[in-house]
């Protein structure tokens, strides 16, 4: 029995890398499957590699996960990196839901600027601090194509586990390659509607040092498809909580509530008016899939 990580799973096959910069062509065996568990890439696992009368080893076991996405479909990532660029147009709506997201999976959250470029006065860049800045997401600057502003991300990732999220065409492929000299494939934008050709098909996972970094397929929208209660919306937005208890009625959900002191909060400019607005679209779609959740 040995040990490795998946960093690869393409048609019921998975590429394993043990400790030693070996790699193994498996397969998972079939109760998995009874057990509802699919491995995923960044699983840890123990398995037996493969002999001459069996082509392909076999995962044997699949270690206790710290985290799990099934969208993208990775596991024990640490923290999501969340990419925006000018072209196509940042969808802020999707960085608020991958940053609730990322929270409720235990993720850390960080926000990439790329393409700065293109960012004509730095008018992405200035709007993300300003929307975030109090939402406990850290906001860099980058260029890939140029390969600027690179060190500091590979600071940030030192120790992690990263996924890249983020519409497709916004430059996750093409920042892999410039942070470590890949040669991933990559996409130009579609000019005739301004969205990103997904060239990154399958999840995987590099190693680089210090630094993990799962690449995956990109994607433009995202659906919170968990019902939960709409209460427990506010308690992904690190801004509203300064003015946790100071609401005039209990519980609150920063809706339209009088003596709401988040609203307040928002009114006097403290919390960015654009974030509000999001969350209470978000906070209209929770109520009303938790209206239905027995239909």
């Amino acid at each position: 029995m040995m040990e490795g990580v998946i960093v690869q799973g393409r048609g019921g096959l998975y590429t394993v890398r043990d400790a030693e910069g070996n790699e193994y062509i498996l397969r998972a065996k079939k109760k998995f499957r009874r057990q509802g568990m699919s491995p995923l890439v960044g699983d840890r696992i123990d398995f037996t590699p493969g002999s001459i009368s069996d082509e392909h080893g076999w995962i044997e076991e699949i270690h206790p996960r710290i985290s799990q996405c099934l969208r993208p479909p990775v596991a024990n990532a640490t923290l999501l990196g969340i990419l925006v660029s000018p072209q196509p147009s940042p969808d802020w709506l999707l960085v608020d839901k991958l940053l609730i997201f990322a929270r409720k999976q235990g993720l850390m959250p960080i926000l990439i600027v790329n393409k700065t470029d293109l960012d004509k006065d730095d008018a992405v860049a200035e709007l993300a601090k300003a929307m975030y800045e109090k939402a406990e997401t850290e906001v860099y600057s980058v260029c890939a194509a140029q390969k600027t502003g690179l060190d500091e991300i590979r600071r940030r990732l030192r120790n992690e586990t990263c996924c890249f999220s983020g519409q497709s065409g916004v430059g996750k492929s093409t920042l892999l390659n410039a942070l470590f000299g890949l040669k991933q494939e990559t996409g130009d934008i579609s000019q005739r509607i301004l969205r990103g050709k997904n060239t990154t098909r399958h999840a995987q996972l590099f190693s680089f040092g210090e630094i993990q970094v799962i690449d995956t397929p990109g994607f433009s929208l995202l659906e919170m498809d968990e019902v939960f209660d709409p209460v427990l919306l506010r308690d992904y937005y690190p801004e509203f909580q300064p003015y946790e208890g100071m609401c005039r009625f209990s519980p609150c959900y920063h809706g339209s509530e009088p003596g709401c002191a988040v609203l307040k909060a928002a009114k006097d400019g403290a919390i960015h008016p654009r974030r509000i607005e999001r969350y209470h679209e978000l906070l209209a779609d929770c109520r009303q899939k938790w209206r239905e959740r027995y239909d």
